[in-house]
């Protein structure tokens, strides 16, 4: 397949499997008229809204070790910032409970070639496993398995101290057992 093809392949699977990422919004002009999860990382917040109103508040969550940014490259620990969809559930996490995303988007993929991070080689191969698998690898150079998760029997006040995860947005065991009675598969997600 030469490279256009693989583009404009590129392209569909965005279109079918909703891997790109789009602009991030401010919070307050309502990006979305339904139920959509805002993450605050300065205020260090979650919250569910429904278009731009606020329903439900999630406070003193925890993000990457890393720091926030907004290209994560596998082993980093900092958390994407973007906007994504939720795409699976995990109920028997080691984290208690997990709430994927679409992490890494057509968009992140894009960026780490332009910006030197990833050879032309590894973005065709990249880009052409993500067309055969409906997402792209989450082990590649921008790893994968971001989302939502709790705690499980890990220590509290570690959680309430530090920011403490590879990548993902943690929170209390309650609290994503909380968020995952609002939201669904293909829900719409916004770190910041």
């Amino acid at each position: 397949m030469t490279p256009s093809h693989l583009h404009r392949m590129a392209l569909v699977l965005t279109l079918v499997f909703g891997i790109a990422s789009w602009g991030v919004a401010d919070a307050s002009s309502a990006p979305h008229s339904g139920i959509w999860v805002h993450v605050d990382t300065r205020a260090e917040v979650t919250e569910i809204r429904r278009g731009g109103e606020s329903v439900l508040r999630l406070e003193q969550i925890a993000f990457g070790r890393g720091g926030v940014s907004d290209l994560h490259l596998n082993g980093d620990g900092t958390t994407p910032r973007g906007e994504y969809r939720i795409t699976h559930f995990n109920p028997e996490s080691r984290f208690h409970r997990f709430i994927g995303i679409n992490y890494p988007t057509l968009h992140h993929l894009d960026r780490a070639r332009a910006d030197g991070k990833i050879s032309n080689q590894t973005y065709w191969d990249t880009l052409d496993a993500g067309l055969r698998m409906g997402r792209f690898p989450q082990d590649g150079p921008l790893g994968g398995h971001i989302g939502f998760h709790g705690i499980g029997d890990g220590d509290h006040r570690v959680h309430r101290a530090f920011h403490w995860t590879q990548g993902c947005i943690a929170m209390t065991n309650t609290q994503i057992e909380t968020l995952i009675d609002w939201v669904r598969v293909g829900t719409p997600v916004i770190i910041e």
